[in-house]
């Protein structure tokens, strides 16, 4: 703007200089005497100001033509001239361009153009942050693994773009299943953003699977911290994780630290049956029965389990049937109607070979709703009242098609575990597993197996019940154990 104006009055000064000369010359009537070599020239007043205005122009000319070389020479040495950021503009303009084609390339499904114009952007422009982001999404989509590879890990080399290019390779090593990579790659992600969601998810997921449940535990609580979970849902899933880790511990015969970090587990959420029961036999073990008892029925108050019934059961190993039955009855009075506390007091009627007591307790059960468990239980009271065989082969065949009852079901997926998990197998949700019967899939059986009691022999059409020998007797603790 300055050098503008000092132009501007630099002109003005000039064409008033000459104005004045050529004014003067015209009232003084002279005029300008040239003699070069013996030639002699004079010009006059009007003459002078035409070839001073064409000296002028002349001069302004070899200046711009100088310019324009010393600026042609300047591009050739790669300085910063007009010519070369004319030319830059030019670039800069088809590089958006193609970036531009790019992206919308990538929204729209063509991978392979979206591709093949991310290319041309990155040439062009000279922002290769953004490129290089599309160049590798782009081939990442196209299928070009090494190509996407190769730009994710440009991307580390700047600050700014370090957990974009982190978070790229991370998700191809777990596309490749290379969780031992995968797990480093998303700590050092954790590592520059502790609170991005998704990191601490990845995070959890492959600590869980490589069984680093410390690292875990350390993770989720990071979640806490972030505003990601409420207290009681971590509380629960730390629970999960401790169980996890009392239950690795124990693998390796370290004693202390399991009983103590399944006792935690079990404060943290006593409604976790596992945890329960692990703790509950952690005081078995010390010998400490009161408070294994206390945990165990304020477990069953929250919910009936076979698991909660068989640690109860190890309390006293050694007790006669009689008395078991009588130490469970604070058990089986809970949730009386309940068809877990139903099928446990029958159990512990056939161990005490009270078959009529059995049948009592166990109810219309096996008609209202049958299961493998309530129909082998109806069997063996049948067997022990003297049943005819018939009788006793028509509640077992019964059993074959009978669902199985209550089984751990993944809520997300409704995938049936045999053991509870703090992962689902099928669809890795984390703390998806409840204690329910699974959605009913049962339909006729290709081999007419429900036709085998008309063969076989059919169950008593009186008010009858089933019950399995209780879990604490050896001959039928296999039978009696459902799949967990």
């Amino acid at each position: 703007m300055l050098w503008s104006l000092i132009k501007i009055l630099v002109f003005i000064a000039v064409i008033a200089v000459l104005s004045l000369t050529a004014s003067w010359m015209l009232d003084n009537g002279t005029g300008v005497r040239f003699a070069v070599s013996g030639w002699e020239f004079t010009l006059g007043p009007v003459q002078v100001l035409i070839a001073a205005l064409v000296l002028v122009v002349l001069l302004w000319i070899v200046l711009k033509l100088a310019g324009v070389l010393v600026a042609f020479l300047r591009f050739l040495n790669g300085d910063e001239t007009a010519l070369s950021r004319h030319f830059h503009r030019n670039r800069e303009a088809k590089g958006r361009e193609a970036l531009g084609d790019a992206i919308l390339a990538l929204a729209s499904g063509e991978p392979k153009l979206a591709l093949s114009r991310a290319e041309k952007a990155h040439k062009l422009m000279d922002d290769p942050d953004i490129t290089t982001l599309v160049l590798a999404q782009s081939a990442e989509q196209a299928g070009d693994r090494q190509k996407a590879e190769d730009a994710w890990k440009r991307l580390l080399g700047h600050q700014r773009t370090r957990f974009v290019g982190i978070r790229g390779l991370l998700r191809q090593k777990l596309d490749e299943g290379d969780t031992g990579t995968a797990l480093k790659l998303a700590e050092r992600a954790f590592a520059l953003k502790p609170k991005h969601p998704e990191t601490q998810d990845v995070l959890l997921k492959l600590q869980a699977e490589n069984s680093d449940w410390q690292g875990a535990r350390q993770t989720l609580e990071a979640k806490r911290k972030s505003g990601a979970l409420p207290k009681a849902v971590y509380q629960r899933r730390d629970a999960v994780l401790a169980l996890q880790q009392a239950r690795t511990i124990m693998e390796d015969n370290a004693s202390i630290e399991a009983r103590e970090a399944a006792i935690e587990a079990n404060k943290l959420s006593p409604d976790l049956i596992p945890a329960t029961v692990l703790a509950a036999r952690t005081y078995i073990a010390q010998g400490n029965t009161r408070h294994a008892t206390r945990m165990l029925r304020k477990a069953w108050e929250v919910q009936p389990h076979p698991d909660l019934a068989a640690a109860f059961a190890e309390i006293a190993p050694d007790e006669t049937p009689q008395e078991r039955v009588k130490r469970f009855t604070p058990l089986t009075e809970v949730h009386a109607e309940n068809p877990e506390a139903m099928m446990l007091k029958a159990e512990l009627a056939i161990a005490a070979e009270n078959f009529p007591e059995a049948r009592r307790a166990i109810g219309r059960l096996p008609y209202d709703h049958p299961t493998v468990r309530s129909l082998t239980i109806m069997a063996a009271i049948e067997r022990g009242e003297g049943a005819e065989d018939g009788v006793v082969r028509g509640w077992l065949t019964r059993a074959l098609t009978a669902p199985r009852g209550p089984q751990w079901c993944c809520d997300n997926c409704q995938t049936v575990h045999a053991q509870w998990a703090p992962f689902c197998d099928q669809c890795s949700g984390f703390d998806t597993l409840s204690w329910r019967e699974p959605a009913d899939t049962a339909g006729p059986s290709a081999t007419g197996t429900e036709l085998l009691p008309l063969i076989v022999g059919s169950p008593k059409a009186a008010n009858a019940t089933v019950v399995t020998p209780a879990a604490d007797t050896p001959e039928v603790a296999e039978t009696e154990k459902p799949a967990n």
